[in-house]
Protein backbone atom coordinates (compact mmCIF):
# COMPACT_ATOMS: atom_id res chain seq x y z
CA UNK A 1 0.00 0.00 0.00
CA UNK A 2 2.79 2.41 0.85
CA UNK A 3 4.53 1.57 -2.56
CA UNK A 4 0.94 2.46 -4.28
CA UNK A 5 1.07 6.02 -2.29
CA UNK A 6 4.25 6.57 -3.18
CA UNK A 7 3.98 5.57 -6.96
CA UNK A 8 0.51 7.92 -6.82
CA UNK A 9 2.79 10.76 -5.19
CA UNK A 10 5.77 10.75 -7.33
CA UNK A 11 3.34 11.01 -10.69
CA UNK A 12 1.07 14.40 -8.96
CA UNK A 13 4.66 15.72 -8.41
CA UNK A 14 5.65 15.88 -12.11
CA UNK A 15 1.35 16.81 -12.82
CA UNK A 16 0.54 20.96 -12.23
CA UNK A 17 -1.07 21.38 -8.96
CA UNK A 18 1.29 18.68 -7.38
CA UNK A 19 0.98 20.77 -4.05
CA UNK A 20 -2.61 20.67 -3.48
CA UNK A 21 -2.89 16.74 -4.59
CA UNK A 22 0.29 16.36 -1.86
CA UNK A 23 -2.13 17.89 0.86
CA UNK A 24 -5.00 16.26 -0.19
CA UNK A 25 -2.88 12.65 -0.22
CA UNK A 26 -1.45 13.14 3.17
CA UNK A 27 -4.48 14.18 4.16
CA UNK A 28 -6.22 10.80 3.59
CA UNK A 29 -3.36 8.72 4.65
CA UNK A 30 -3.45 11.08 8.10
CA UNK A 31 -7.13 10.27 8.21
CA UNK A 32 -6.96 6.51 7.20
CA UNK A 33 -3.58 6.24 9.85
CA UNK A 34 -6.26 7.79 12.44
CA UNK A 35 -9.17 5.43 11.43
CA UNK A 36 -6.79 2.15 11.46
CA UNK A 37 -5.64 3.56 15.36
CA UNK A 38 -8.91 4.21 16.48
CA UNK A 39 -10.21 0.99 14.90
CA UNK A 40 -7.42 -1.00 16.98
CA UNK A 41 -8.71 0.39 19.86
CA UNK A 42 -11.65 -0.27 19.88
CA UNK A 43 -11.00 -4.18 19.03
CA UNK A 44 -8.38 -3.97 22.15
CA UNK A 45 -10.80 -2.10 24.29
CA UNK A 46 -13.94 -4.88 23.40
CA UNK A 47 -11.33 -8.21 23.95
CA UNK A 48 -10.81 -6.36 27.30
CA UNK A 49 -14.32 -6.22 28.01
CA UNK A 50 -15.59 -9.06 26.36
CA UNK A 51 -12.32 -11.01 27.46
CA UNK A 52 -13.60 -12.26 31.10
CA UNK A 53 -16.79 -13.30 29.80
CA UNK A 54 -15.22 -14.71 27.32
CA UNK A 55 -12.74 -16.69 29.66
CA UNK A 56 -15.71 -17.57 31.90
CA UNK A 57 -17.28 -19.22 29.01
CA UNK A 58 -14.54 -21.20 27.90
CA UNK A 59 -13.82 -22.14 32.08
CA UNK A 60 -17.68 -23.61 31.98
CA UNK A 61 -17.02 -25.62 28.41
CA UNK A 62 -13.76 -27.28 30.09
CA UNK A 63 -15.57 -27.71 33.14
CA UNK A 64 -18.13 -29.22 31.20
CA UNK A 65 -15.73 -31.14 29.14
CA UNK A 66 -14.23 -32.29 32.24
CA UNK A 67 -17.09 -34.26 33.89
CA UNK A 68 -17.81 -35.79 30.43
CA UNK A 69 -14.79 -37.34 30.07
CA UNK A 70 -14.74 -38.23 33.95
CA UNK A 71 -18.00 -39.70 33.72
CA UNK A 72 -16.53 -41.77 30.57
CA UNK A 73 -13.56 -42.76 32.34
CA UNK A 74 -15.42 -44.24 35.38
CA UNK A 75 -17.56 -46.23 33.61
CA UNK A 76 -14.78 -47.58 31.76
CA UNK A 77 -13.04 -48.22 35.12
CA UNK A 78 -16.26 -50.03 36.54
CA UNK A 79 -16.30 -52.32 33.45
CA UNK A 80 -13.10 -53.00 33.47
CA UNK A 81 -13.15 -53.76 37.34
CA UNK A 82 -15.79 -55.77 36.78
CA UNK A 83 -14.34 -58.07 34.65
CA UNK A 84 -11.11 -58.19 36.40
CA UNK A 85 -13.04 -59.23 39.19
CA UNK A 86 -14.93 -61.81 37.28
CA UNK A 87 -11.04 -63.39 35.81
CA UNK A 88 -10.43 -63.18 39.44
CA UNK A 89 -13.42 -65.81 40.57
CA UNK A 90 -12.77 -67.78 37.72
CA UNK A 91 -8.96 -68.51 38.28
CA UNK A 92 -9.61 -68.70 41.93
CA UNK A 93 -11.94 -71.42 41.38
CA UNK A 94 -10.02 -73.17 39.13
CA UNK A 95 -7.39 -73.11 41.58
CA UNK A 96 -9.66 -74.49 44.42
CA UNK A 97 -10.72 -77.26 42.28
CA UNK A 98 -6.98 -78.33 40.95
CA UNK A 99 -6.50 -78.26 45.13
CA UNK A 100 -9.18 -80.19 45.70
CA UNK A 101 -7.87 -82.79 43.01
CA UNK A 102 -4.31 -82.82 44.44
CA UNK A 103 -5.83 -83.62 48.04
CA UNK A 104 -8.03 -86.32 47.25
CA UNK A 105 -5.05 -88.08 45.50
CA UNK A 106 -2.84 -87.02 48.56
CA UNK A 107 -5.62 -88.55 50.90
CA UNK A 108 -5.91 -91.56 48.78
CA UNK A 109 -2.13 -92.08 48.23
CA UNK A 110 -1.32 -92.23 52.18
CA UNK A 111 -4.81 -94.25 52.67
CA UNK A 112 -3.19 -96.56 50.67
CA UNK A 113 -0.04 -96.63 52.13
CA UNK A 114 -1.62 -96.83 55.88
CA UNK A 115 -3.31 -99.70 54.52
CA UNK A 116 -0.61 -101.73 53.43
CA UNK A 117 1.73 -101.15 56.64
CA UNK A 118 -1.45 -102.92 59.02
CA UNK A 119 -2.40 -99.13 60.46
CA UNK A 120 -6.19 -98.92 60.92
CA UNK A 121 -8.11 -96.39 59.53
CA UNK A 122 -9.94 -93.54 61.03
CA UNK A 123 -13.29 -95.49 60.88
CA UNK A 124 -11.90 -98.64 62.15
CA UNK A 125 -10.82 -97.09 65.42
CA UNK A 126 -14.35 -95.51 65.46
CA UNK A 127 -15.66 -98.81 64.73
CA UNK A 128 -13.63 -100.23 67.35
CA UNK A 129 -14.21 -97.11 70.25
CA UNK A 130 -18.32 -98.19 69.84
CA UNK A 131 -17.95 -101.45 70.02
CA UNK A 132 -16.14 -100.99 73.70
CA UNK A 133 -18.61 -98.44 74.66
CA UNK A 134 -21.16 -100.75 74.11
CA UNK A 135 -19.71 -103.89 75.64
CA UNK A 136 -18.69 -101.80 78.99
CA UNK A 137 -22.34 -100.69 78.87
CA UNK A 138 -23.14 -104.34 78.81
CA UNK A 139 -20.51 -104.99 80.98
CA UNK A 140 -21.67 -102.07 83.41
CA UNK A 141 -25.49 -103.61 83.70
CA UNK A 142 -24.17 -107.21 84.45
CA UNK A 143 -22.32 -106.19 87.45
CA UNK A 144 -25.42 -103.86 88.22
CA UNK A 145 -27.68 -106.90 88.07
CA UNK A 146 -25.56 -109.43 90.07
CA UNK A 147 -25.10 -106.45 92.88
CA UNK A 148 -28.98 -106.12 93.19
CA UNK A 149 -29.52 -109.95 93.25
CA UNK A 150 -26.91 -110.47 96.04
CA UNK A 151 -28.56 -106.86 98.19
CA UNK A 152 -31.73 -108.65 97.76
CA UNK A 153 -30.60 -111.60 99.23
CA UNK A 154 -29.00 -110.37 102.00
CA UNK A 155 -32.29 -108.22 102.40
CA UNK A 156 -33.74 -111.18 102.14
CA UNK A 157 -31.98 -112.51 105.02
CA UNK A 158 -31.97 -109.87 107.45
CA UNK A 159 -35.27 -109.80 107.34
CA UNK A 160 -35.93 -113.32 108.03
CA UNK A 161 -33.81 -112.81 110.98
CA UNK A 162 -35.87 -110.00 112.42
CA UNK A 163 -38.82 -111.83 111.78
CA UNK A 164 -37.61 -114.95 113.09
CA UNK A 165 -36.51 -113.04 116.34
CA UNK A 166 -39.88 -110.69 117.13
CA UNK A 167 -42.25 -114.16 116.99
CA UNK A 168 -42.92 -115.92 120.18
CA UNK A 169 -41.29 -119.40 120.58
CA UNK A 170 -43.71 -122.17 120.98
CA UNK A 171 -41.96 -124.32 122.97
CA UNK A 172 -45.30 -126.67 123.78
Amino acid sequence: MVKKLKAMADKKKTAPGARLFDSALASQVKESAQQIWLAGMGAFAKAQAEGKQVFDALVKEGATLQKKTQTVAEERIGEVTTKMTSMADDVSAKAGKQWDKLESIFEERTAKAMKKLGVPSARDVEALKQRIEELSAQVAGKTRSTARTGATKKAAKTAAKRTIRRTPRTDA
